[in-house]
């Protein structure tokens, strides 16, 4: 059953990935991305795996140790229920990233393979993504919010 749970989280997120690599300029495309409800049906399988090992789940987040944690992953509702966690925290980041990217101009061809590096290596993507987002996010002169465009200061 758990094994089971652990797959259906991945294929729960997916189609809200395909939706953002396949069909980026779609309109419901983003009018999707743009909702947090995207994560439940993946949270629900997070609490029916992780309400039978609460006490132990307790435990590794009250005082975190690799220990404790390890002794959580240990147990099949234990990385099952981190294995959730993760496959929703990261869609919640491949959402922002892909409405944040589709707000500064950044192209389809780049943002399609950075979300897929966002699904298999989430801290590597965001790192990607943040050098690029800080690349093109305009600059602004200290004490003003008008974007410098490089030319000159004006007093």
């Amino acid at each position: 059953m758990t094994g089971t749970l652990f797959q259906l989280s991945f294929y729960l997120a997916a189609p809200f990935w395909l939706l953002m690599i396949l069909a980026p300029t779609w309109r419901p495309t983003a009018r999707i991305a743009a909702s947090p409800l995207t994560v439940l049906p993946v949270l629900v399988l997070y609490l029916v795996m992780a309400v039978p090992v609460f006490p132990e789940l307790w435990d590794a987040v009250r005082s975190p140790d690799i220990d404790t944690f390890r002794d959580l992953t240990a147990l099949a509702n234990g990385a099952g229920a981190i294995w959730a966690q993760v496959i929703a925290w990261d869609l919640l980041l491949g959402q922002w990233m892909y409405l944040e990217g589709r707000r500064l101009g950044i192209s389809a061809p780049v943002m399609g393979p950075l979300l897929v590096l966002t699904i298999l290596l989430s801290p590597f993507g965001l790192l990607v993504f943040l050098a690029l987002r800080a690349a093109r996010r305009p600059r602004t002169r200290p004490g003003n919010a008008v974007p410098d465009r490089g030319g000159p200061a004006t007093p």
